[in-house]
């Protein structure tokens, strides 16, 4: 089988360009070769700009695929272009959308693939609904061979969960409180890359998918506050959390908030069934504990990483102070 992946160093690609790979199948990558990570030994490298017709007709020349993955198509443009460009030269398309396109607050949990659609508050999420849209109606309208997958929260030991980066593991080691929206016991789901890429890789060259979506993450539920939790235990860190309301959050930082509202506010639980039955061996197996063990020994590696953000460490310190006036004026003491 052969497979082109569009990226394909990325923090979610870069686990599914090394299954691949062990898998034995073909793999291509097409790129400007700009990622900080290397491209995995084997990979065949096309060094192009998918943003650039010309440039991605060249770097492919006349070779068809089996399957495309596009890992950074964000826009309908995006996906217009790579409808152009792969029309009669794949056999399988896939569009990494995302799960936060389900309209939140979810009425009925578990969320499954036919949740309802719709985010009235993230650009990003809708970005990524109306190019399901447009492949949806490819699909229908000239049998272009789309699949949707939307990965949920996934990381790997570089990307912590958590606004700002390491932004909020250096406040803990400082003894500096941070901030937690809600009360911090909305239910969360986090996927180890490694994990998504297991469903992933089953789903590559399987005509079945066509005209489908799937979403694949783990079955691991966590409170925000457990997810801190966690994470100071691996830092070494006691954690001070102040929890604030989402949208004094977005008061303060808009993006943070913009994330929250339309998404991370709300609980969430996802049913799997359906990337189980088209990929039977598929379980995830990291729980969040390991995961949380592995960002911080990638941090504390090297202390270059260990990068704090003074926008996201400004907006938290601005937030703690509203919080504490608030408290102050109601008469209530932090417990």
């Amino acid at each position: 089988m052969r497979v082109l992946f569009i990226g394909g160093t990325g923090v979610i690609s870069s686990a599914c360009s090394e299954l691949v790979l062990r898998r034995g199948i073909d793999l291509y990558l097409l790129n400007r070769g700009q990622s900080g990570r290397s491209a995995p030994a084997g990979a065949h490298v096309l060094t192009g700009d998918i943003r650039d017709a010309g440039s991605a007709r060249a770097a492919l020349g006349s070779l068809s695929f089996d399957a495309v993955v596009d890992w950074i198509a964000f826009t309908p443009d995006h996906v217009q272009a790579d409808i152009e460009l792969f029309r009669g030269r794949t056999g399988q398309y896939i569009f990494i959308s995302s799960a936060s396109v389900y309209r939140k607050p979810v009425a009925r949990l578990p969320i499954t693939e036919s949740t309802p659609i719709g985010n009235r508050y993230w650009t990003y999420a809708q970005n990524k609904a109306a190019c399901e849209d447009l492949l949806s109606a490819a699909f229908r309208s000239e049998d272009f061979p789309a699949v949707i997958v939307r990965p949920s929260h996934t990381y790997d030991r570089t990307k912590l969960p958590c606004p700002g980066g390491y932004t909020q593991i250096g406040r803990m080691r400082a003894g500096k409180p941070v901030v937690v929206h809600g009360d911090g016991t909305s239910t969360w789901v986090l996927t180890h890359h490694a994990d998504f890429a297991r469903g992933f890789v089953g789903l590559l060259g399987n005509p079945a998918t066509l005209g489908e979506a799937f979403h694949i993450t783990s079955d691991e539920l966590l409170t925000w506050n457990q997810m801190y939790d966690i994470l100071a235990a691996a830092a070494g860190a006691e954690p001070r959390i102040v929890h604030a309301p989402s949208e004094l959050i977005a008061e303060y930082h808009a993006e943070w908030g913009a994330g929250l509202l339309g998404d991370k506010t709300h609980s969430v639980m996802f049913d799997n069934s359906k990337i189980k039955r088209f990929v039977p061996d598929f379980v995830c197996t990291i729980p969040f504990v390991r995961g949380a063990e592995e960002i911080m020994a990638w941090y504390d590696e090297d202390r270059a990483r260990q990068e704090v953000s003074e926008e996201y460490d400004r907006a938290m310190d601005e937030i703690v102070a509203a919080m504490e006036r608030a408290r102050r004026h109601s008469g209530l003491d932090e417990r």
